[in-house]
């Protein structure tokens, strides 16, 4: 990567951090958002977050039609999932906090 595709980057993770920042401002309850620029989370990275939480709400659901009462294995694969710089917990409230995934994020919570 040259130093031209550097700043490219860091110019996309500063406007799209600039977007959730007003967000902020309009709500500063989007303990999601707040959790995302502190860590400098890229927008590449939330994407393939909400893919995962998408595909791991499908599973909760399969697995509650098919009778499963236990889902640890579901909070294993997200925390897999998560990028480095975020902590599940931190992660699993803050998503609670704004009604991400509500369902989901409320049986792995259990898990923490």
């Amino acid at each position: 990567m040259n130093e031209y595709d550097i700043l490219i980057d860091k110019i996309e993770m500063l406007e799209f951090h600039q977007r959730l920042l007003l967000k902020l401002i309009d709500d500063p309850r989007l303990e999601f958002y707040r959790l995302l620029v502190e860590n400098r989370i890229s927008e590449h990275e939330l994407k393939r977050f909400l893919t995962l939480c998408d595909e791991l709400s499908k599973k909760l659901e399969e697995q509650r039609t098919e009778g499963y009462v236990y889902f640890h294995p579901l909070y294993l694969e997200l925390a897999a999932g998560l990028p480095e710089k975020l902590e599940i917990r931190s992660v699993i409230q803050a998503c609670l906090t704004q009604k991400i995934c509500e369902p989901l994020f409320k049986e792995l919570a259990k898990y923490t």
